[in-house]
């Protein structure tokens, strides 16, 4: 399924769907990030998706994680709420989507797995170096949630 991001475009059209999302900064022992190259839009992210029912947060978060790389994490912290209305998803089946995404921190959990995509919602998955990030195609709200996250100098969650 193809996906559009809008952001503060006037032209996007009218939402009609809020979805409880996740993203997970997850950080190697070296300082590397771990990253997907996304299939529904072609832009790098940090990993994550939707929350299903019956699951915490939490349990949402290190589930996006395993499923799209194959890594397994411990979460250990929150970056931020990211709720910007200005922010709009449009998908093929005529669903569009306001941003509304909690994106937490997180460490590998055991022994480092080389990340793999899962070849469905990633087409690559790979640790980046930090200087690295600014040669890969990412949207600005992924980019908000990233610099976040490296910024080890911020002691509060982002309220957004």
């Amino acid at each position: 399924m193809g996906r559009i991001d809008y952001f503060d475009d006037p032209a996007a059209p009218a939402v009609n769907s809020v979805v409880p999302s996740v993203t997970v900064a997850v950080r190697d022992d070296r300082g590397r990030l771990l990253l997907i190259h996304k299939v529904d839009n072609g832009f790098w992210a940090l990993p994550g998706g939707g929350h299903d029912p019956g699951e915490s947060i939490v349990d949402t978060a290190v589930r996006e994680v395993r499923e799209e790389t194959g890594v397994q994490v411990r979460i250990t912290g929150l970056v931020g709420t990211y709720t910007d209305p200005r922010h709009v998803m449009q998908y093929d089946d005529g669903e569009v989507r306001q941003q509304f995404s909690l994106c937490f921190r997180a460490v590998v959990a055991d022994s480092p797995e080389a990340p793999r995509p899962d070849g469905t919602e990633t087409k690559a998955a790979s640790w980046v170096e930090p200087q690295e990030i600014d040669s890969l195609n990412i949207h600005p709200s992924m980019r908000l949630r990233i610099d976040h996250a490296l910024d080890d100098a911020r002691t509060e969650p982002y309220l957004g």
